[in-house]
């Protein structure tokens, strides 16, 4: 009985660790094509690791490794992913509105003839902010969110005088950490989903 059970818990862990890796995959692909929608999918194994943790329900890794693997997923998951979500979130919160030649917002001042492009090089920082938030999460010390916000709002300050500008900052600034939040909660909470 035993080895039906281990058997079991390798199947689940490997299905797990593939399905992590495919929507990783996929995610790249949405990124590179410029089609956010696909990440969509990326959303599946963290949902159902978070429904996992709510329920305190845990499947034993067969072996660490499994877990490291699993760990590294969602790490992945959480900076890759994030980008192709962000953009989805803030494509639909856009209504229309193009971005710049470099990834920026075009917004006009009133009195000015000329338009101006703000926000630039998002993409960039969002991958770095990622990045932070998932390791200060999964190491135990979330003050890192916290950190990253002040250095987010203090070097961006200066192009929020704009109300589109600090619309776009605001919605991708959330939608950025609260996916970044989630994967590192995945990772960090204990009794959780990596068991």
């Amino acid at each position: 009985m035993s080895m039906v059970v281990g058997f079991i818990g390798v199947a689940l862990w490997t299905l797990s660790i593939t399905l992590i890796l495919g929507t990783l995959a996929m995610s790249v692909v949405a990124r590179r094509i410029n089609e956010p929608l696909i990440s969509l999918v990326s959303l599946l194994p963290v949902a159902a690791a978070l429904v996992l943790l709510a329920f305190h329900i845990t499947i034993p890794a067969p072996a660490p490794v499994f877990r490291v693997f699993a760990g590294l997923g969602f790490a992945a998951l959480g900076v890759i992913a994030g980008s192709p979500l962000t953009a989805l979130v803030l494509a639909r919160a856009a209504r229309g509105q193009e971005d710049g030649e470099h990834g920026g917002i075009v917004i006009t001042h009133e009195g000015s003839r000329g338009a101006q492009e703000v926000l630039r090089g998002g993409a960039a920082i969002g991958y770095l902010e990622r990045v932070a938030i998932v390791a200060g999460i999964a190491v135990g010390h979330p003050e890192v969110v916290a950190a990253v916000i002040a250095i987010k709002g203090l070097g961006r300050f200066s192009e929020l005088d704009n109300p589109e500008a600090r619309e776009r900052f605001i919605i991708g600034t959330l939608t950025s950490f609260l996916w970044a939040a989630a994967c590192g909660a995945v990772i960090a909470l204990p009794a959780g989903a990596l068991g």
